[in-house]
């Protein structure tokens, strides 16, 4: 069973080929004890087919450790969207599907064109950042208000090497809901110092990060 329709395959290849630059995707995945790996790797093997923009490689967690503390990997599936030049610390944890296929496309888009679409001044925020910073977005694949939470999120890290960025699909992780209190979505935790919750405007995401940096 394809997991992508036709009129969505159509769409993406149009999208896909107009992509200035290859984008790598790399999938963490193993055989047992991950109940979505086997449908991650499905779906992302047919978003790789649809246009040779899209590259995809898949590593075994428990053999490719080098790759595993290389790219900060802890849990499966794990997805890192980057270019030939630079790892932006963009990361989506579990399965991309519902809503959150989006994000992974918008990773896709930005990764590709090298750049963002945040306001001049935030980006000169963004820049404020001095030391290294974990932003982590939660979201489930019913939630259509999560890609923006994801997208901002991706956005401040690509523009700061300090950040990395993780779109984590909360219901495959039940030990991080407890950890985090997560009871609605999108949650956002800044180095597990400051969180909120709700797809916030930017400047507002931009702030929270900022005073996560100063605590």
């Amino acid at each position: 069973m394809a997991f992508i329709n036709p009129v969505d395959r159509k769409k993406l290849e149009e999208e896909f080929n107009k992509l200035p630059e290859p984008v790598e995707i790399i999938l963490f995945t193993q055989a047992i004890n991950c109940e979505y790996c086997g449908d991650t790797e499905l779906l992302l093997k047919e978003l790789a087919e649809i246009s040779d923009k899209v590259n995809l490689t898949v590593k075994n967690f428990t053999i490719d450790k080098e790759d595993v503390e290389r790219y900060g990997i802890d849990r499966v599936p794990a997805i890192v969207v980057r270019n030939a030049e630079k790892d932006y610390g963009i990361r989506f944890f579990g399965i991309p599907a519902g809503y959150e296929f989006a994000s992974l496309i918008e990773a896709i888009r930005l990764v590709s064109y090298k750049m963002t679409v945040l306001d001049e001044e935030l980006r000169n925020r963004v820049k404020e950042v001095d030391k290294p910073l974990l932003i982590q977005v939660f979201v489930t694949p019913t939630c259509p208000y999560c890609p923006r939470a994801v997208l901002t999120a991706y956005q401040i890290a690509m523009e700061n090497d300090n950040v990395t960025a993780h779109a984590v699909e909360v219901s495959e992780y039940p030990e991080l809901a407890n950890k985090y209190a997560v009871t609605g979505v999108p949650k956002t935790v800044v180095d597990d110092r400051v969180e909120f919750v709700g797809a916030v405007p930017d400047h507002v995401f931009v702030e929270n990060v900022l005073k996560a940096v100063n605590l």
